[in-house]
């Protein structure tokens, strides 16, 4: 590998606590040569200490604006509005790819300042399966909050807990009220995590796949009182909720989680909402009569920050430790240009990642 130095932001949103890179997978980056700087975050799980005592250098919190050029910013959600210009190479998840609101705004940025995006999301093997991802406990948290809210028991603001904290909460919440759950999406990453979590709350869910969204059974679909959509397209595919269907008398759906939450992207298969909720008001009712609630949290994770951070921190390591302008980093910086040219935006000098 050449010579890397690492820079890790701090995240710009408040509720943001997770971190991509844990303090004993920086001491195994300092340990093979990598430059890490850690910025302070009052809000990161993991205290700055460990990170220091992991050989970390420590910088301020938003000091990466005038990291060296040659740093590679490394971060997790949005970045802030400024700088206008972004001249260095970025590691996070951009969600800029799928026309989504805002996207052209960062792409601009990054051809203004001759920077790159390398996009998290698009971090995948030579078969296209994502290298590194928080999908597991994305589900896992979008089943949990549906089946507490199905139950009576989510109590907002929602706060950040521990896998244990949870799990009790799950078995205590009137485990023996029953009810119908559907997991569509129930194969992949996102899938497994809500099929998990339902079994730990006593619920043994419907579980849809590629092979039942063919043909959707939509009747079906909304004789379930809880379903967690935990697909994320990448294709158009015709939408699994309409508005008509929310008005169907013969609608048994009560609780509607959406962990994919791509609200506002031409590949949104619940057209049905127009924003995203969040941890103070988790929960918007989409209807009165009869009830129908939504869930559409797009940092789900962050509630396990610890959890979810270790196990996709163990994955992303394995690829900073082999950073380079080939394999799957290369594949990042190519669908950035991909992006960029199908926009039509200028690239500007752009440097090899």
């Amino acid at each position: 590998m050449t010579e890397l130095h690492l820079w890790l932001r701090h995240e710009d949103r408040r509720t943001e606590r997770r971190t991509p890179i844990v303090p004993s997978d920086a001491r195994r980056l300092v340990d093979s040569g990598v430059t890490l700087t850690v910025e302070e975050s009052p809000q990161r799980i993991f205290p700055i200490e460990e990170y220091e005592a992991a050989g970390c250098h420590v910088a301020t919190a938003g000091s990466w604006v005038s990291a060296p050029r040659d740093a590679v910013i490394l971060g997790l959600k949005e970045l802030p509005d400024q700088p206008g210009e972004l001249t260095h190479r970025h590691i996070f998840f951009g969600h800029a790819y799928k026309r989504q609101p805002g996207a052209e705004t960062l792409l601009r940025r990054f051809a203004a300042g001759g920077g790159a995006l390398l996009d998290l999301e698009y971090l995948v093997d030579d078969h296209g399966r994502r290298l590194a991802a928080f999908g597991f406990w994305a589900g896992y948290l979008g089943a949990a909050l549906a089946v507490l809210q199905q139950r009576g028991r989510l109590v907002a603001p929602l706060t950040p807990t521990s896998k244990e904290e949870l799990d009790e909460r799950l078995q205590r919440a009137d485990a023996d009220e029953e009810f119908t759950a559907l997991v569509i999406g129930a194969l992949g990453r996102s899938g497994r995590g809500a099929r998990l979590a339902f079994q730990v709350a006593g619920v043994e869910p419907t579980c849809w796949d590629l092979a039942e969204t063919r043909d959707l059974d939509r009747p079906a679909l909304l004789a379930h009182d809880v379903m967690v959509n935990a697909v994320l397209a990448t294709t158009p595919v015709p939408p699994f909720l309409r508005e008509p269907d929310l008005d169907d008398p013969a609608r048994r759906l009560r609780t509607l989680c959406d962990v994919t939450c791509d609200v506002g992207s031409p590949l949104n298969v619940l057209p049905v909402y127009d924003r995203t909720t969040d941890w103070t008001d988790p929960v918007r009712r989409l209807r009165k009569e009869p009830p129908l609630d939504l869930i559409a949290i797009d940092n789900l994770p962050s509630l396990l920050p610890r959890e979810s951070s270790t196990d996709f921190s163990a994955a992303l390591v394995l690829q900073l430790l082999e950073f380079g302008t080939g394999g799957p980093w290369g594949r990042c910086l190519d669908r950035f240009h991909q992006a960029c040219r199908e926009l039509g935006i200028a690239e500007g000098e752009f440097r090899d990642a």
